[in-house]
């Protein structure tokens, strides 16, 4: 059983005695750091690098037009893609100028994100952000993966309230800051962590 972590770029501090202890096949990994440290090219890079074939979850992507952001996607890892923000969104969900298509969102990412599937044993969360927490269900899902006993793989927004704060102080959770300059030593430590998968 090992101790559980908080990474800070390559130091690693213990967490103090009493704290709740993960097993090491119960691995919850959440990347933060500043916009533009490339939290979503790292965990597309860990999935690329593990050797396990039962994942499930998402990641997200700016959607740009003549290279001006326009908004977000989001994509699972089975392939399936669709639009989570955009300026032509009609919406009175927004997030700045983004207008939020938090039912699309619900009834295409949220249900793949049950602990419960037999056969999944990571779980991609990219990211755990302002837009994505606008849906209940989103954060309800959140929080029953990191109460389970499945491994969860997830990127969370460096500032926030509510479930972001509440995220980065669960028991048990390695919390990991990348910057350009740690990133692809942080992508090669987090692989070996989860090398365990698959076999």
């Amino acid at each position: 059983m090992l101790p559980c972590c908080t990474f800070s770029g390559p130091a690693v501090v213990c967490a103090p005695q009493g704290l709740t202890i993960m097993p090491s096949k119960c691995v919850k990994i959440l990347l933060t750091g500043l916009p533009g440290c490339g939290k979503t090219t790292a965990i597309v890079k860990i999935i690329a690098g593990l050797a396990c074939e039962n994942m499930a979850g998402f990641y997200t992507q700016e959607i740009r037009q003549r290279n001006v952001r326009k908004g977000f996607s989001w994509r699972r890892l089975d392939g399936a893609a669709g639009t989570l923000a955009h300026v032509a969104i009609k919406s009175r969900v927004k997030v700045g100028r983004y207008g939020v298509d938090v039912a699309g969102f619900e009834n295409n990412v949220v249900p793949v994100l049950d602990p419960d599937q037999d056969n999944v044993e990571l779980f991609v969360l990219d990211e755990i952000g302002r837009m994505e927490c606008l849906s209940k269900k989103f954060v309800a899902a959140v929080r029953r993966l990191f109460g389970s006993e499945k491994c969860v793989l997830a990127t969370v927004a460096q500032k926030g309230s509510g479930l972001i704060a509440e995220i980065k102080s669960h028991p048990g959770t390695e919390l990991i800051t990348l910057t350009r300059d740690n990133r692809d030593e942080m992508v090669a430590e987090i692989i070996r962590r989860l090398s365990f998968l698959g076999k």
